[in-house]
């Protein structure tokens, strides 16, 4: 495989550097996923995370691309996702335009349909999407998202393990592309299906989980400096007792900084069962997760917080 080069980014040394970065960019990661990072970057190798949403997945491709001073490409994945949507199509409007303006050349004679082919099948009526325009980046190389690739139907995973493993997409009417600066490619899963062996196998592999106290304290106060420590230390300890109950979806960090943020905005100091009652959609986005939480008791979870 060739490896990845960054003639205008930034080199990263050693992964202590990966944590210092991210951490200055108000991301806190733990040594296993800056280790990930690293070897990422020193060899090229696409990096597969999974974990629950609202984690803080997809949000490592676009601090890793800032770090790194690199473009970010996004594929946001979704059933039924395609070529066409995904690498490329070509531009058909256009097309048509050219063969009527080249229906007669200097002698007046028409072209042939091979010569028409070879005219509005080259590049510039190619429609660059997400995977194309990563392999054919010019001066450096990109961090590519590929964004929840578990929701893309198992045709389109298939798909992919050729850009994996070469770095190069094959478009029958111009031959093969190949990437002069492989992209530094982040996967994301929220596993609603198992991703195939294939794909695996060429990532390197990182679960996120949710993170203990201290952790997820870290992270609000990094985030949202202004939120006040006691705010913070009880939101916090809310959400960590929701995640102990049994819903169908538990808040992520996602739901504890919008709550945080909420609760700041609406002139909060500390939590009561008003506060809590009047936010609860900031940490529960289904009836059913809602009834659960009422029938918990909010005041009996705030007694364990303040």
């Amino acid at each position: 495989m060739t490896l990845p080069t960054h003639p205008h980014g930034k080199t990263i040394h050693d992964v202590s550097e990966v944590l210092r970065g991210f951490e200055d960019l108000a991301y806190i990661a733990d040594r296993g996923l800056a280790t990930v990072v690293f070897l990422l970057t020193k060899l090229g190798t696409p990096i597969l995370i999974e974990g629950h949403t609202g984690l803080g997945k997809t949000e490592v491709a676009k601090v890793l691309a800032s770090f790194l001073g690199a473009p970010l490409i996004r594929l946001q994945c979704y059933e039924g996702l395609d070529v066409n949507s995904a690498v490329y199509e070509w531009n058909y409007q256009k097309q048509l335009l050219a063969i009527k303006l080249q229906e007669r050349d200097d002698d007046g004679k028409s072209p042939s349909i091979a010569e028409k082919e070879r005219f509005i099948f080259g590049p510039d009526f190619l429609l660059e999407r997400p995977l194309l325009k990563a392999v054919r980046a010019e001066t450096i190389s990109p961090v590519l998202l590929i964004d929840e690739v578990d929701r893309a139907d198992e045709a389109f995973e298939a798909f992919l393990l050729e850009l994996l493993s070469d770095f190069q997409i094959s478009i029958p009417e111009l031959g093969t592309i190949r990437a002069k600066h492989p992209p530094y490619v982040v996967l994301t899963s929220n596993r609603s299906r198992e991703l195939s062996e294939a794909l695996k196998r060429r990532c390197l592999y990182h679960w996120i989980d949710y993170p203990s106290v201290e952790k997820e304290l870290k992270i609000v106060s990094v985030r949202l400096p202004e939120i006040e420590h006691e705010l913070s230390r009880q939101v916090v300890g809310f959400v960590q007792a929701l995640r102990g109950l049994n819903l169908s979806r538990s808040p992520g960090i996602a739901e504890t900084l919008d709550w945080a943020q909420s609760l700041a905005a609406l002139g909060a100091h500390t939590l009561d069962r008003d506060a809590v009652e009047a936010t609860l959609g900031c940490l529960s986005k289904d009836v059913g997760d809602t009834a659960r939480i009422r029938n918990a008791g909010i005041e009996n979870i705030l007694s364990q917080v303040t």
